[in-house]
C-alpha cells in the first residue's frame, strides 16, 4: 500500500510539472505532456531565427548597425543652396531634381574629359579606381579600427600600389615596349617587370603575416581577403578599361555611355511608370524601368555608334609612333568602321543594304549593358545591405559615392575586353616587336632570316 501511495504522489508531481511546462511553452504555440515534448519545444525555440527584440539580436548584427552609423551616406546629402530652393517640393521630387542636376554635371564632365584625349581618360580611370577602392576599404577599416588592429589601412594601400605597378606596367610594356627598350635603365624594368611585381607583393605578404595578432586571427584573415577581393573588383577592371581605350576611344565611350543611358532611362521609366518590383536586393528597381531602360539603351547605342564611326579620333587605335616619338591616333579606318554591303533575303526577295559593322557589334554591347550590366548594381546593393548602408560614400549628392555610379561600369569593361579579344582583335605589330626585342641576338637573327626568306618568295 505504501508503494502504491508513493507511485500516486510521483504521478501527481509529474503531471503538475507537465502542466507548468505547458504554461511555460504556451508562447511557442505548442503543448507538452512529457519531458520529450518539452525538449522538442525547447529545441524549436533555440533553432528559430526570428528576432523578437534588440536583446535577441546577434552580436554581429548589433555591431553592423553601429558600424553603419559611422559611414558617410550621400543619397540624402544636398547642398544648402539646392536644399533651400527645393524645400517646398515633396521628398520624391526633390531627390529626382537633385539626381537630374548632378547627372547632367557628370555627363558634361565626361565630355570634357573625352575632349582632353586618351591621356586624360587614363588619368581619370586611375583616379576613379583609387576612389572606389577607398570607399570599399573604408568599410573594412571601420571594422579594423574598432578592434584596434594594426596596419590594415597601410597594407591595403600598399597592395593597391603593387597591383597598379603590375597592371599598368603590363600596359606600358605591351604598347610602348619598343620605345622603352631603347632606354637602357628602363630595359631592366621591362625584362624583369613581373619578377619585380611579385617581389613587391611578397614584401606585403610578409608584412601582413608579421602584423597578425593572436586574438584576432580570423578577423585579420577576413580583412586580408577583403582587400584582395577589392583589388580584383577595382584594379583588374580599370586595367581592362585602359586596354579598351588603346583599342580606340570608341570602345571606351560607347560602352560607358550605354551604362549611363541604361541607368538614367531605367530610373526615368521606373519613376513614372514603375509598379512591379524587379528584385528584392533593390526594392526601388522595377520591371517597367528594366525593360524601358533596355529598349532605350539599344536605340541609343545604335545612334551613338553610327555617329562616332565617322571620326578618326574615336575609331583609330592608340599606338606609339616612332616617327613622332609620341602616341598617335591617325589611321585609315578599318572595315569595322566603314560601310559594308550586306545581302538580305526576305520572303525570297533579295535585297542589299549598307551598314557599318561596328553598329552590329553595338547591339551586342547594348544588350549586355541593359540585361547583365544592372546585376553589377544589384551585387553592390547586396553588399551595402549586408552592412545596412545606403551608399558607399557621399561625394555625389543624390547619387552617393563614386562606387555607386561605377558598380555596373566595371562589369561592362570586362565584357568589352573579352568581346574584343574574342571577335575583334588582330595581332599587334608593336607587341610582336616588343617580344622580339626581348630575344637574344641570335634568335632575332633567326626570325629576320625567316621573314626575309618568306617575304622574298612572296615578292617574287
Amino acid at each position: 500500500m505504501a508503494e502504491v501511495r508513493r507511485r500516486k504522489v510521483d504521478d501527481t508531481t509529474a503531471a503538475g510539472g507537465a502542466g507548468e511546462d505547458d504554461a511555460a511553452n504556451s508562447s511557442l504555440g505548442a503543448s507538452a505532456g512529457t519531458s520529450e515534448a518539452d525538449k522538442r519545444n525547447s529545441s524549436a525555440a533555440e533553432s528559430s531565427d526570428h528576432i523578437e527584440s534588440e536583446d535577441e539580436k546577434l552580436p554581429e548584427e548589433k555591431f553592423v548597425e553601429e558600424l553603419s552609423k559611422n559611414l558617410p551616406q550621400g543619397t540624402d546629402k544636398t547642398p544648402e543652396i539646392l536644399d533651400s530652393a527645393l524645400k517646398d517640393l515633396p521628398d520624391r521630387w526633390k531627390n529626382w531634381v537633385i539626381r537630374g542636376i548632378f547627372t547632367w554635371i557628370m555627363i558634361c564632365g565626361f565630355c570634357l574629359i573625352i575632349y582632353g584625349g586618351p591621356l586624360a581618360l587614363m588619368i581619370t580611370t586611375l583616379l576613379v579606381q583609387v576612389k572606389c577602392f577607398q570607399e570599399i576599404i573604408s568599410i573594412g577599416y571601420q571594422v579594423y579600427r574598432i578592434h584596434g588592429l594594426p596596419w590594415f589601412r597601410s597594407l591595403s594601400w600598399y597592395f593597391l600600389l603593387t597591383s597598379n605597378y603590375f597592371f599598368y606596367g603590363e600596359n606600358l610594356v605591351d604598347y610602348f615596349g619598343v620605345a622603352i627598350n631603347r632606354v637602357e635603365y628602363l630595359k631592366f624594368m621591362v625584362t624583369y617587370h613581373r619578377f619585380l611585381s611579385f617581389a613587391l607583393y611578397c614584401i606585403g605578404f610578409v608584412w601582413f603575416v608579421l602584423s597578425l595578432v593572436k586574438k584576432y586571427y580570423m578577423k585579420q584573415f577576413s580583412l586580408f581577403a577583403w582587400t584582395h577581393v577589392s583589388l580584383l573588383i577595382v584594379v583588374t577592371q580599370s586595367y581592362l578599361i585602359i586596354q579598351n581605350i588603346f583599342e580606340g576611344l570608341i570602345w571606351f565611350i560607347v560602352p560607358v555611355s550605354m551604362i549611363v543611358c541604361n541607368d538614367v532611362m531605367a530610373y526615368m521609366f521606373g519613376f513614372f511608370f514603375g509598379k512591379t518590383p524587379l528584385i528584392k536586393l533593390s526594392p526601388k528597381k522595377t520591371w517597367e524601368g528594366f525593360i524601358g531602360g533596355g529598349f532605350a539603351t539599344v536605340i541609343f547605342g545604335i545612334i551613338i555608334s553610327y555617329i562616332l564611326c565617322h571620326y578618326q579620333y574615336f575609331v583609330c587605335p592608340i599606338v606609339y609612333s616612332e616617327e613622332l616619338g609620341s602616341m598617335s591616333m591617325s589611321c585609315e579606318p578599318s572595315y569595322l568602321f566603314t560601310p559594308q554591303e550586306y545581302s538580305l533575303s526576305v520572303f525570297g526577295i533579295g535585297k542589299s543594304i549598307k551598314m557599318i559593322p561596328f553598329v552590329w557589334h553595338s547591339i551586342s554591347l547594348s544588350l549586355f549593358s541593359s540585361i547583365i550590366g544592372p546585376f553589377g548594381g544589384f551585387f553592390a546593393s547586396g553588399f551595402k545591405r549586408a552592412f545596412k548602408i545606403k551608399d558607399f560614400g557621399d561625394m555625389i549628392p543624390g547619387h552617393g559615392g563614386i562606387m555607386d555610379r561605377f558598380d555596373c561600369q566595371f562589369l561592362m569593361a570586362t565584357f568589352v575586353n573579352v568581346y574584343i579579344s574574342s571577335f575583334i582583335r588582330t595581332p599587334s605589330p608593336a607587341k610582336l616587336l616588343t617580344q622580339i626585342y626581348n630575344l637574344k641576338p641570335e634568335q632575332q637573327l633567326q626570325i629576320f632570316e625567316s621573314l626575309k626568306e618568306t617575304l622574298g618568295d612572296a615578292l617574287n
